[in-house]
C-alpha cells in the first residue's frame, strides 16, 4: 500500500512513522474516500497496545497517514531473528494483541490484516497492532473494480474471507489463530507453490496441532489455536474477549523464559529509513470454483452427523420386527389342529 518512513514532527517535537500512499493507490478517488474514514476511524482507537493514529493529510496529490513511531522490530522480525518463540512468549504476545482486538471490535473496527508485520514491539516489551482499518479501505475500493478479488495476505486469509463473505471479528480470531502457530513453530500452518493453492488450504484444511512441529506447546494451547482457527466462524470464539480469557487460564502453567523486553533488545535493529517491510503483502483472486460457499463446504459434515439416526431406525425396526416374532411364537396361543373327519 506504500512505505512507512522515520519522521520529525517539528510542531510537537516528536518522532513520527509516516505511511506514504502508493501513487496508484492515491489516484483512486474511491479508495482515498474510504481511507479518510477508516483514518479517522482507527484515530479513535486509543489503547496501549495499538499504533495511534495522530493525522491524515495529502499534499500534491500524494496521501499520507501520520502514526506513532515505535523503536522496535516488528514480529516477522522477530521470527526472523530468533525462528520461533517459546510458548510464554507466545501468549504474552497474544494477550497483548487479543487486548488491542477486543478494544476495536468493541468499537466497531475489523481489522482485517492480521499478521506478524503488522505488530510491533517496543523496547520495554509492549506489543502494538498497527494499520487498522486500511485493509477495509483498500478491499472495500477493490471491489468496486474488480469482483471476486480478495485483498489481504494469503497465508492469515480466514475462509469467509476468501468466499467474499463480510468479515466480522471472528474473521481476526482466525488470522491470530494462524499468527500464533507461527510464533510457536516459526512456520505458517499452510506453505504452496502459489498464493491460490494456500487460499484453497484455508478452505479445506484444518490447521495442524502446533505441538506436531513443535513438541513443548502444551496441549492447552493446541487448542486455542485450533478452535481459532476453526473453518466455521461459529466454531470459534465468541469474541477477543473470550479467547483472551482462555489463554489467561493457561499462561500460569507455562514454563518461565525470558521476557519480550529482552527478545527486543536483542533483536538486531532495522534500517531507520523504512519502518515496516510491506513486500510479503499480496492480493490474490479467487475463483468461485475455488471458493465454496459454507453450506456446500460442510455438506459432508451434515451427512456424516445424519448416520447415527439412520442406525438408530434401523434398530428400532429390527427391535420391533424381533418383539412381533415373539409375541407370536411365545404368548399368543395357537389353537389345536380340527380333527379330521371321516366320510
Amino acid at each position: 500500500m506504500g512505505e512507512v518512513f522515520h519522521a520529525h514532527d517539528s510542531v510537537l517535537a516528536r518522532e513520527v512513522a509516516i505511511k506514504v500512499l502508493h501513487p496508484g493507490l492515491a489516484s483512486e478517488r474511491a479508495f482515498i474516500d474510504r481511507f479518510r474514514r477508516e483514518a479517522r476511524a482507527a484515530a479513535n482507537l486509543s489503547h496501549p497496545n495499538i499504533v495511534q493514529v495522530h493525522d491524515w493529510g495529502e499534499r500534491d496529490g500524494t496521501s499520507f497517514m501520520v502514526m506513532e513511531y515505535i523503536r522496535g522490530p516488528n514480529l516477522r522480525e522477530l521470527l526472523t531473528a530468533r525462528g520461533r518463540l517459546m510458548p510464554a512468549q507466545v501468549a504474552e504476545v497474544e494477550l497483548q494483541i487479543l487486548a488491542a482486538l477486543d478494544h476495536a471490535h468493541r468499537r466497531g473496527i475489523v481489522h482485517r490484516d492480521v499478521k506478524p508485520e503488522n505488530a510491533l514491539l517496543t523496547p520495554e516489551g509492549v506489543v502494538k497492532v498497527a494499520d487498522f482499518g486500511l485493509a477495509h479501505a483498500l478491499a472495500e475500493a477493490r471491489i468496486t473494480q474488480a469482483p471476486g478479488t480478495v485483498t489481504g495476505t494469503v497465508q492469515y486469509l480466514a475462509p469467509e474471507q476468501i468466499r467474499g463473505e463480510p468479515a466480522d471479528p471472528r474473521t481476526d480470531l482466525y488470522a491470530l489463530g494462524v499468527v500464533t502457530y507461527e510464533l510457536l513453530t516459526g512456520r505458517p500452518p499452510f506453505n504452496a507453490e502459489t498464493a491460490m493453492a494456500v487460499a484453497y488450504k484455508h478452505l479445506s484444511e484444518q490447521v495442524a496441532a502446533p505441538s506436531d512441529w513443535a513438541p513443548d506447546v502444551p496441549e492447552k494451547l493446541d487448542r486455542i489455536v485450533l478452535a481459532a482457527t476453526a473453518k466455521d466462524p461459529d466454531d470459534r470464539p465468541l469474541s477477543a474477549a473470550d479467547m483472551r480469557a482462555d489463554l489467561v487460564a493457561v499462561v500460569g502453567s507455562l514454563p518461565s523464559v525470558p521476557r519480550l523486553s529482552e527478545l527486543a533488545a536483542a533483536t538486531p535493529a532495522r534500517d531507520d529509513g523504512v519502518i515496516v517491510d510491506l513486500s510479503r503483502a499480496t492480493t490474490v483472486s479467487i475463483p468461485q470454483v475455488v471458493s465454496p460457499r459454507r453450506g456446500q463446504h460442510r455438506a459432508p459434515a451434515r451427512r456424516r452427523r445424519r448416520w447415527p439416526w439412520v442406525v438408530l431406525s434401523v434398530l428400532l425396526v429390527l427391535a420391533l420386527a424381533a418383539g412381533g416374532w415373539a409375541a407370536w411364537t411365545y404368548v399368543i396361543p395357537i389353537p389345536p389342529p380340527c380333527p379330521r373327519s371321516s366320510v
